[in-house]
């Protein structure tokens, strides 16, 4: 699998993550053997980037067992999902080392801004992990542009994860020139919108109560329905071009100049090997132009 930089001066990642929140119990619990099995088969198409959180239910310590022995591999990458107190951070950082069965991991992030503690000494706390060896590179995620540049200033951030896919554009508008002109690279999530770029949810869909996304905002807000103005033409065109819906969510996400990785999460070895599939697909200016009038109806939001 293709990789690219993370950020201006970070390492190489595979353009595809393996986004770990399935994994754990985030869309229904799974059988551990099932989850592992998912784990390895990414490693073995090249899809050597993943990424999961403290927040994740299980998730890490169902990859603690599945990297056991294969972490030169990997460049693995948690966050930090708590508030961001020196005690917490200073716990949840062991916590998740004890999980992961390692003693560093090469990407730790904030999982949302937490304007509560000042950013400067949020940085600082990481920059300490780092110099204790604890972590190797500092991300960002659900921060706005603005807060990029705050963060920026007060230490070196690698990446940032914005929810970015074509049903939800507003990263567009703050964050990725943002990240393009702080050198942060950008590694989107939810680039399948929840499932909803799948094609296999029809409006008015219920989850079990088990998948969280029987209360996830994109669903109860009844936002996910208004993309199917939009869903069965972009299902319609990717078949055209040979190809799915799935692939076309990645490819599209990859598209943009800010991208290093898109964080495409999966619950299935097969899963994982669709999404792996969409790693070379390169749309081009001409394709990316036909699409946007193709989404031009629909806008999520954030």
């Amino acid at each position: 699998m293709d990789t690219r930089p993370l950020g201006t001066d970070g390492p190489q990642v595979s353009v595809v993550c393996l986004g770990a929140w399935p994994l754990g119990g985030g869309m229904g619990v799974i059988p551990d053997e099932q989850a592992i099995t998912a784990i390895h088969a990414a490693l073995d198409c090249g899809m050597t980037f993943i990424d999961t959180a403290e927040g994740y239910r299980t998730s890490e310590s169902v990859l603690g067992k599945a990297l056991r022995g294969r972490y030169d591999e990997v460049f693995l990458a948690t966050k930090l999902s708590g508030d961001h107190s020196p005690e917490h951070m200073t716990q949840a950082i062991e916590n998740s080392l004890t999980s992961l069965g390692t003693d560093h991991v090469d990407l730790y992030q904030l999982h949302s801004p937490r304007p509560d503690w000042p950013i400067e000494d949020t940085v600082a706390g990481l920059l300490k992990l780092r110099d204790q060896g604890k972590i190797r590179y500092i991300g960002v995620s659900n921060f706005s542009g603005d807060q990029h540049r705050e963060a920026a200033a007060h230490g070196p951030i690698n990446s940032s994860q914005p929810r970015y896919n074509m049903l939800f554009r507003w990263a567009e508008d703050d964050v990725l020139p943002a990240c393009l002109d702080l050198g942060i690279g950008v590694i989107a999530h939810s680039p399948l919108a929840k499932g909803i770029l799948t094609g296999k949810y029809q409006p008015g869909h219920q989850f079990p109560e088990d998948d969280e996304r029987s209360d996830h905002f994109v669903f109860r807000e009844g936002r996910a329905d208004r993309a199917w103005e939009v869903v069965p033409a972009l299902q319609k065109w990717a078949a055209d071009h040979g190809r799915d819906l799935v692939q076309l969510a990645i490819a599209w996400t990859l598209a943009h100049p800010s991208m290093s990785s898109c964080i495409a999460g999966a619950k299935s070895a097969e899963q994982v090997v669709q999404n792996a599939s969409a790693a070379d697909w390169r749309l081009t200016d001409s394709e990316m132009t036909e699409l946007a009038q193709i989404l031009a109806p629909v806008n999520l939001g954030a």
